[in-house]
Parts: C-alpha cells; structure tokens; sequence
C-alpha cells in the first residue's frame, strides 16, 4: 500500500535548484537508502517531506505518520554519541510512525552502535528514508535506493551493492554505445574521404574515350555530371555524420605511478618498531604495553570501539615516544579533522602544490580523482565546503614530500563518491599506511593487516576483512543471542507504548511474557 506519493515537486535553496522529482511513491515496506554527493539536497528533501522546508511547486501526498530522526542529536548529559542515537531510535518507534526519516544515523558511531541501528532499523514494521553515505549500512537495511544526482532522483530497486551493480551496468553500455558511435563515425569520415577522391579525380576523361571523340563530342559536361553526383553524395554522408548522435567514453581512470622519497631504500624494510608503549594518559589506562612492527608497504588499520584510544596511539606514534623506533628512511604526512594545513586564501592547486615534489599533470590527476576538475583547480579554498575542504586536505597529504601516510578518521564528511575515489588512491598507493576507520566497506578494501584496540590490550590482527568484521562479535552464539535480545526489546517499548495508549489484559500477559524472556535470555 502506498504511504507518501511525491508529483512535480521542486525543491530550492537560496534560489539554488536542489531536485526536480516528477514522481515518487514510498509503500509499506519500503526501505530506502538516499544518496548524492555532499550538497544535493537530502537532508533538504527530508525536511521537506514533513513540512519543515517549502517546496517551489509539487504536491507532497502523506497517508500515514512521519517520524524525522534528526542529523544533529541533542546531547542529553553524559550520554554518549552511540547513546544518544539509540535513545532517539527507540523514542521514534515508541511513536509507532509508520515512515521513519533517518538522517545520518551512523555518523560518528563506532562499529557496535552501527551494528544496533543496522539490527533495529531490520526490525522495524514500518517504512524508512535514510541518508548515509555507510556503504554496508545500506547493503544490510535497504530494499531500495533514491540517487539525487544532477537535480533528479533515480529510483533503483535493492541495496547499495545492488545499485552499484546497475551502475556498473550503465557505464559497460555507455562503453558499448561509445564503440559503436565511433566505428560509425570512421566509417562515414572514411566514405566522405573517398568519394571526394572519386570527384576529385572525375575531371579526367575516361580512358576508353580518345582525344578526337573527345574533342567531338565534348567530354566536360559527362565528367561536370559525375563530379557533381560524387560530390552530392558526399555531402549527404556529412549531413549523416553531422547527425549523428554524439557518445561520450565513460571515464577511464589510469593507475597512479608515483615517485616517493628513499623509496629504493625500503624495500622489506621495518619503518615503525613498537616495543611496551605505555596507553595511559594521566591516571587513565587505555591499553597494556603495546608491541608491533609496521613494515614499508604495510596499509594498516586501528580498530576499536570509541574512547577506546586509537587516536591517542597515532599521537603517541608521531611523538615518537618511549617504546617506538621509527626509521631514518620513513617520512609521515598526518592527517586530522582540523584541516590546519590548509591556506584558506590560496586556491586548491597552490595549497596542494606547496611542499609536494610531484608535477603539475600527477597533482591535477589526483585532484580529478577526487572530483576537482578543470578550472575547479583555482578556486580559493575558503569558498569550499566542509567535505570539498577535506579531499584538499587528503590530496596535499598523499602528494606530500612523505612515503608513510598516517590517517585519523579520513572518510568523516565526504560523500559516497569521494569515498570511493579516496579508496582508489589508497589501494594504488606503493608507500605505507595506517589509519583509524569505523566504515567497515573502506577498512576491507584497503587494509592488509588491523591492530585492534580491545579490553585495553592491542591486538596485532590479520586480514582486515576477516578481523574487523569479527571484532564486535566474538562468536556467533553471542550474536544469535544479541539478536534475540534486540528483537525483545524492541518488542517491548512497542508493547508498553501501546499500554501507555490503551491498556488492555492481553499486553500486559504479553509484556510479562517479554520480560521473562528478555531475562532467561541475559541469563
């Protein structure tokens, strides 16, 4: 049953044209990932589903209760981030609105409280719109996804990987359709070659004609004839190049080739020794002696729960302190959320130029692979937005004057595609990583080797694809178990949310029954 309908709507800020929707329907069931790069307008578009933003013109349709769960959580006392989230999810079932609205739910969120909201959220009745740009979120709780791109809304049936695979669908066409353009092309211009040729050489006179007859009979006005035939044709076949429809060829990135400092000398060689250092910070203890060894070539990635000091031991790295040994050899680029190495008066191209030993064509391209194209080069930096400032930002760390690159949270506030284009760059990288990440998708493409931060000891893991996906779940017993207790809870503010409205006998025999379950399941 359709629950919101959407026709002829436009929605626009400051004058801006954000979306042209013809139309949409949302039905009971539907869960649907909403996607675009940073500045389309999704968070505009959910406001405007529960009224909080005026459209230009369009209709919206609503047949059933909206529930909008906001990107920016009001911090209630000492809760924290993860906290406060599930806090807002429950209050929003306990309303029982039929369509839920999430905006960003994971954002800053570490892995046990993504895999909350991802469980919740597969548990919920209703339908759902939610903005994230959590790659594995959207594979694991959508049916659906709404694309925003170039001020439409492309709807696309299951999930994020799903989509993708019909993306990629489109630019293997786009290939095809490309191919086929410019053999037809070359077979027209090859034509047109040759039957000018053929007029061209028309003035001569045939060779079975002599010269007497010739003189006779006048031979000019036959080959004037059949210079102009030639000619006429050919002119029909640019008039059939002309109208032919122009393909453009998909973008074909070229695998990066860059140069890094004292790279000969690295080879095999250990860049970074970690033998008991210390975790604490004044009184506070957040790991045991730590002991591990990061070899040149090494992509590494720091796992663990929030608060649990990942970015403390990046720090105590860089401060080179008692128990690390970096080598002579190694040279660090750091990136924080700060964004401090950025001039905001220069443009793009002249903050990452400064300090890089690579030329202008690398530097361009590695821009381009982060969506900065052209002219887009020479914008002043202060006229970005946050997520434009953070790709400059990681574009002048990784063509830094550096062969080890150390990244605290990278993929905060970009958008899908620069995630994707950031990703790329790192996989193709030849010097050495390490970095801290909660998006499981961008751990397990790039990383070859975790160290996971857990019960204050540091953990040198294996593959990360393996690791990080276990880490939160030590066996799948407890899982099985966390999952039924997850369903019960829901199942209980549902239950006391309905006796809140209307008591009746039956809930309340269901609520005890859900309470000794709950309790026989925490045992």
């Amino acid at each position: 049953m359709m629950i919101l309908e959407i026709n002829d709507l436009t929605i626009s800020v400051q004058a801006d044209v954000l979306a042209e929707i013809d139309h949409l329907e949302i039905h009971e069931g539907d869960h649907i990932g909403l996607i675009g790069k940073n500045g389309t307008g999704k968070t505009t578009l959910l406001n405007t589903l529960i009224g909080e933003h005026t459209a230009d013109k369009g209709e919206i349709k609503s047949y059933t209760s909206i529930e909008l769960l906001p990107q920016l959580k009001a911090q209630t006392g000492r809760k924290s981030g993860g906290e406060t989230t599930q806090q807002y999810i429950q209050q929003a079932f306990a309303n029982q609105a039929e369509l839920l609205l999430a905006d960003e739910p994971t954002t800053h969120l570490d892995t046990k409280h993504i895999e909350w909201v991802e469980k919740t959220l597969r548990y919920w009745k209703g339908a759902f719109v939610v903005v994230s740009h959590d790659r594995a979120f959207l594979d694991k709780v959508c049916n659906k996804i709404w694309e925003i791109d170039q001020e439409k809304i492309q709807e696309f049936k299951g999930n994020y990987q799903q989509y993708k695979e019909q993306k990629d669908l489109e630019v293997q066409q786009q290939q095809l359709a490309c191919q086929k353009y410019q053999d037809k092309k070359q077979q027209l211009e090859k034509a047109i070659t040759l039957k000018s040729e053929k007029a061209t050489r028309a003035t001569k006179k045939p060779k079975n004609v002599s010269t007497s007859e010739a003189s006779i009979t006048g031979a000019k006005p036959y080959f004037a004839k059949k210079q102009k035939k030639m000619q006429q044709t050919a002119k029909a076949l640019e008039t059939r190049l002309e109208k032919l429809e122009k393909v453009e060829k998909p973008f074909d990135e070229k695998p990066l080739r860059m140069t890094l400092p004292n790279q000969h000398k690295l080879a095999h060689k250990v860049l970074i020794q970690v033998d008991n250092l210390n975790g604490s910070i004044g009184n506070r203890v957040l790991w045991n002696k730590a002991n591990f060894q990061v070899k040149h070539g090494d992509k590494v990635a720091i796992t663990g729960m929030n608060g649990s000091g990942k970015t403390t031991l990046l720090q105590k790295l860089l401060s080179n302190e008692d128990g690390v040994q970096i080598s002579a050899a190694c040279q660090i680029a750091y990136f924080k959320q700060d964004l401090s190495l950025l001039n905001a008066e220069k443009s793009i191209l002249e903050n990452v130029k400064e300090g890089s030993p690579q030329d202008e064509t690398m530097i361009r391209t590695v821009l381009a692979r982060l969506h900065f194209y052209r002219d887009d080069v020479h914008k002043k930096v202060h006229v970005l937005s946050g997520g434009e400032r953070v790709k400059v930002t990681l574009a002048k760390i990784f063509l830094s004057d550096s062969n080890t690159l150390i990244l605290d949270e990278p993929t905060n506030f970009l958008d899908i595609q620069a995630m994707e284009a950031l990703e790329r760059l790192l996989i193709e990288y030849e010097g050495t990583l390490l970095f801290v990440s909660h998006d499981r998708r961008f751990v397990e493409k790039i990383a070859t080797r975790t160290i996971a931060i857990k019960d204050k000891q540091v953990q040198d893991g294996g593959r990360a694809s393996q690791d990080f996906q276990k880490q939160p779940n030590p066996s799948d017993e407890t899982k099985d178990k966390h999952d039924q207790l997850l369903a019960i809870e829901t199942r209980i503010t549902d239950v006391l949310s309905r006796l809140s409205i209307e008591p009746t006998q039956e809930l309340e025999e269901e609520f005890q029954q859900l309470l000794k379950t709950k309790q026989k399941l925490e045992g």
